[in-house]
């Protein structure tokens, strides 16, 4: 009896075995420069060791036995970039305001499969995509942790929240035409806000997204114009953090961007009207700027309708001196670009943007990185150091001298998987 016990476990050991995976060998990446964010410093020769989808070190006096060495060549390696405000799933091309009511979110998850790669090849491993319909942005990011899609990490909201008629609403429309309710993010007085937040996170959001006020891109009324109540905001964010989850507020016209602030969101996006009333609430109570500042200059107006084309033409250059006062006063920034509005992948174009504004090349590469860390609550990304994702990228040449490097990634790793790699060039 034993005999056959002992022979069967063998057996059963040799079968379970051969079905599991080889442990992966590490991986040393060599580079002539690496960023240290932190620091604000570059630091020469980097070598970064990666094992098991974490970085396990970083310069060590002896590398691992076995390990599969990668020279990267006359580049700098920085920690994966981040963005804050993207919509994967849409685009301005073709008959793009028509697009809600021919399409369905399958439509939208696929189109949105294909702008993740394109993201991700730009450098950004990690994104916050910031609305799409029927939880298509949830159905992305399943697909890239179980590998089924190339992308980057997405954090998703689910749909978008907002009033009747409002920015997040889809308008324009017949009556009784892609008419939505709490399930689809159009909610109207506290009760039903209560029930959009909870039906977001129920399916899989991460992070909720609010419109504090009208915007450019819809039909609705007056840009800028607060939509949510100070009470109906306050109901919004005090629920979200019940769960954990903090909410982020597109915002553009001044009452509304304030009433957000002071409901405690955790980001305002756009935020085109900041006063120094804004601006000292938002340094007092941590609230971060998400300026998504490029698209003034990028956004194609010959695209738009005529009225949608006199609420960009009002409220863009009023955002660039927004976004400049806050840079000026030390407003928290975390990097964001809106990509949809302009081409997905071009989203790299923001750090000059930012540059342009009044910051560092280093305090708009901090924004990417250690500051959208801090946005989304995470502490596993944002910097090169041990214990954290493989999320690295390089680029040539020194980003802290010429931020357009930045627009020329060479190599792309996520979750200590390479996804982009150019030859060496050292």
């Amino acid at each position: 009896m034993f005999a056959t016990r002992f022979r069967f476990f063998l057996i059963f050991s040799l079968i379970l075995g051969a079905a599991m995976p080889a442990a992966a060998q590490p991986t040393v990446l060599r580079a002539a420069r690496m960023l240290d964010v932190d620091g604000g410093r570059i630091v020469e020769d980097a070598v970064v060791v990666v094992e098991g989808g974490r970085i396990q070190a970083v310069n060590p006096a002896r590398l691992p036995d076995g390990a599969t060495v990668i020279d990267l060549g006359d580049v700098t390696l920085l920690p994966g970039l981040m963005d804050m405000h993207t919509h994967l799933t849409g685009d301005l091309t073709g008959d793009w305001t028509n697009r809600p009511v021919r399409e369905t979110a399958a439509d939208a998850a696929l189109r949105g499969a294909k702008n993740a790669r394109t993201t991700l090849m730009a450098g950004f491993t990690t994104v916050r995509d910031v609305g799409s319909k029927g939880f298509a942005d949830v159905a992305l990011m399943h697909a890239v942790e179980r590998g089924d899609i190339v992308g980057p990490w997405i954090v998703p909201v689910g749909h978008a929240l907002g009033i009747t008629g409002g920015h997040c609403d889809v308008t324009g429309f017949a009556p009784g035409i892609l008419e939505g309710g709490p399930k689809e993010g159009v909610a109207d007085g506290p009760d039903e806000v209560l029930k959009a937040v909870r039906y977001q996170i129920k399916h899989g959001a991460k992070f909720i997204k609010t419109c504090a006020t009208a915007g450019v891109l819809s039909f609705e009324g007056p840009v800028g114009a607060q939509q949510y109540s100070d009470e109906e905001l306050r109901v919004m964010v005090e629920e979200a953090a019940r769960h954990g989850v903090k909410v982020a507020a597109h915002a553009h016209g001044s009452a509304g961007i304030l009433a957000a602030v002071k409901a405690g969101v955790a980001s305002i996006e756009h935020g085109s009207m900041l006063t120094d009333e804004i601006i000292a609430e938002m340094k007092a109570r941590g609230t971060y700027l998400v300026p998504t500042t490029y698209l003034v200059g990028a956004i194609d107006l010959n695209a738009l309708p005529p009225p949608i084309r006199a609420k960009a033409e009002y409220v863009l250059p009023l955002a660039i001196e927004s976004v400049k006062k806050a840079v000026a006063a030390g407003v928290k920034i975390a990097f964001g670009t809106d990509a949809a509005v302009y081409p997905h992948g071009d989203n790299a174009k923001e750090f000059a943007a930012l540059v342009d504004r009044g910051m560092t090349p280093l305090e708009a590469i901090r924004a990417a990185t250690v500051n959208a860390a801090d946005l989304l609550g995470v502490d596993d990304r944002g910097r090169i150091a041990p214990g954290l994702l493989a999320d690295l990228v390089a680029v040539p040449g020194n980003p802290l001298e010429d931020v357009h490097v930045l627009e020329d990634v060479r190599f792309v790793m996520r979750g200590g998987q390479v996804f982009k790699q150019a030859a060496a060039g050292r």
